[in-house]
């Protein structure tokens, strides 16, 4: 991968949503919008959605339909009328198997201020069967990010730690450095409210 990854055009959400995971619209149009586990023909909208965003690494359209296969459990879309306006992918990762791991966070114009981001990293949280941490990485400067998994510690009611993890020399090409976020553990039992 190249440029910038993961949460990058979080900053795009506003900020309202962010800090609250609410809508600034109107509740009607909040429950247009439907958000379930992808298919593999699901990771044909998600690219063109990363790749529509300007802003986040567009993987290949192969690495999206191979991720709504592989990790689809850990990953969700959200649609309004047949038509993808949102996503997250995320994983269970290997070496701490109770984590999952935001990878990218993406949300349409069309459905920006409608607390998309938050709803979507709740569905992600509630999929991963036995998790009870999750992680991100966001660049010092994504205020937008900070403000979205912060606000998902709060709903939680989970600590949330920050420290370095991937500094300029690994990235390359002018990236900002990555900080890791953990973000828990929950309690067993846990209900999103």
């Amino acid at each position: 991968m190249s440029g910038r990854t993961l949460l990058d055009f979080i900053d795009m959400i506003a900020p309202e949503e962010a800090e609250t995971g609410a809508s600034a619209r109107s509740p009607d149009v909040v429950s247009e919008i439907e958000i379930r586990v992808p298919a593999p023909a699901d990771g044909v909208d998600m690219w063109r959605l990363a790749v529509e965003s300007q802003v986040l690494d567009a993987n290949s359209r192969y690495a999206y339909v191979l991720w709504c296969r592989d990790f689809a459990r850990t990953s969700v879309v959200a649609s309004r009328d047949g038509r993808a306006v949102g996503y997250v992918t995320g994983y269970m990762r290997p070496d701490a198997p109770a984590t999952v791991v935001v990878w990218q966070v993406c949300v349409d114009a069309a459905a920006q201020g409608e607390g998309l981001a938050g709803r979507m990293l709740d569905a992600v949280y509630d999929g991963a069967l036995g998790a009870d941490r999750m992680e991100t990485t966001i660049t010092p400067d994504n205020d937008s990010s900070i403000r979205l998994f912060t606000s998902f510690a709060r709903r939680h009611d989970v600590p949330i730690e920050r420290s370095a993890l991937f500094g300029q020399e690994l990235l390359g090409d002018g990236h900002e450095p990555e900080d890791l976020y953990r973000i828990g553990p929950t309690t067993e039992g846990e209900t999103t409210s």
